[in-house]
């Protein structure tokens, strides 16, 4: 029987967090469906973190080869997905995000008019360079009579990419990202609604179980008539679990997946913030303290500090402090930390990726 105390473990193994890791960073992503990216460097983290070989450049490498792109898929926030699923992303829970700006825009003075006029000059500028920074696209914008003062040219690159004109792929030589045109990096694959939603619940449960709908509803900002639409289409493919009175899916191999990795599962690991462990879910009480979970938000205002994990529970928070070889992991425990938990985080700070 699966208990409350069952859900962290199964979640790591479900993420990757444990065990021999998948064999590429498109592997990890494709996985998952999609991966947390508000952080550029704490999600190249995250993803290396989930392969065999541990390694940001091959991370980055993705990235440069257009085999996985950061873009707006959901809910208005960036995420890495691989480029053969961003379409369907945008095209079922991304365009979602179109429809709630309105407001926002009427307070911004932005409107359609500018928004195509905008679309005109980034994607001139992108046509005749291929890829450009952030920087040049707003100048562009700015050159041909466009206003991205303010908030502006933030709003307008996240709504050209939620309609399909650009995304975020390869790296340049400071390691920013650049935008390129959709069109030229982003293949042409589609799916139908239906099969869609259930690409979305399957992909879900099977990388992030076990979950909720509640979970997949947050998780991707859409309906609950739209998930169990989905989770309809591939419920057969899942395992169902009832906690506490609550209905959990997973994949059925996760538990096998944990009793490979148990031994890792009872170990420390050191998180970057904006993580799918937590990130992934609309409810993190199984696998965060009650009263503690300020901590790790402090003061609610969505910026998610690096967690440390034991056990499948967070249990405390850290940050490096100092620079070059004086830099330090600076650790904040929700309560006393075992002697053995203390001891080891240095080490794993010093190997993260």
């Amino acid at each position: 029987m699966t208990t409350r105390e069952d859900i962290g473990p199964l979640r790591l193994a479900a993420l990757g967090l444990i065990g021999p890791g998948e064999p590429t960073a498109v592997d990890v992503v494709r996985r998952l469906g999609a991966l947390q990216a508000q952080d550029y460097p704490g999600a190249l983290t995250s993803v290396a973190l989930r392969t065999a070989g541990r390694l940001r450049k091959d991370v980055e490498a993705a990235l440069d080869s257009g085999e996985v792109v950061r873009s707006w898929p959901m809910r208005g926030t960036l995420h890495f997905v691989t480029a053969e699923d961003l379409r369907w992303f945008l095209d079922t829970v991304g365009v979602r995000t179109v429809g709630t700006a309105s407001k926002r825009w009427a307070d911004l003075g932005l409107d359609e008019l500018q928004a195509e006029r905008a679309r005109e000059l980034v994607d001139e500028a992108l046509a005749a360079r291929g890829r450009a920074t952030r920087a040049a696209l707003l100048t562009a914008m700015a050159d041909g009579g466009v206003d991205v003062t303010g908030q502006r040219g933030a709003h307008l690159i996240g709504y050209l990419a939620l309609t399909g004109s650009l995304c975020l792929g390869p790296t340049d030589g400071d390691r920013e990202q650049l935008f390129v045109r959709l069109d030229d990096w982003v293949p042409d694959r589609r799916l139908d609604r239906e099969e869609a939603l259930a690409e979305l619940a399957l992909r879900y449960f099977t990388g992030h179980g076990p979950a909720t709908v509640k979970d997949l509803v947050r998780w991707a900002g859409c309906t609950v008539r739209d998930v169990r639409a989905g989770l309809a289409a591939v419920r057969d493919r899942l395992e169902a679990v009832t906690v506490e009175g609550t209905e959990y899916l997973m994949d059925p191999g996760t538990p096998d997946r944990l009793a490979a990795a148990r031994t890792d599962a009872a170990g420390v690991l050191l998180l970057p913030g904006f993580d799918e462990f937590l990130l992934g879910y609309g409810d993190r009480t199984a696998v965060v303290p009650t009263g503690f979970a300020d901590r790790i938000v402090p003061g609610g205002n969505g910026m998610f500090r690096p967690t440390v994990v034991h056990g499948g529970r967070v249990v405390a928070t850290w940050r490096w402090t100092g620079r070059g070889a004086k830099r330090t992991v600076d650790v904040e425990p929700f309560t006393e930390l075992p002697r053995e938990v203390a001891a080891a985080i240095p080490g794993l700070a010093a190997e993260l990726p």
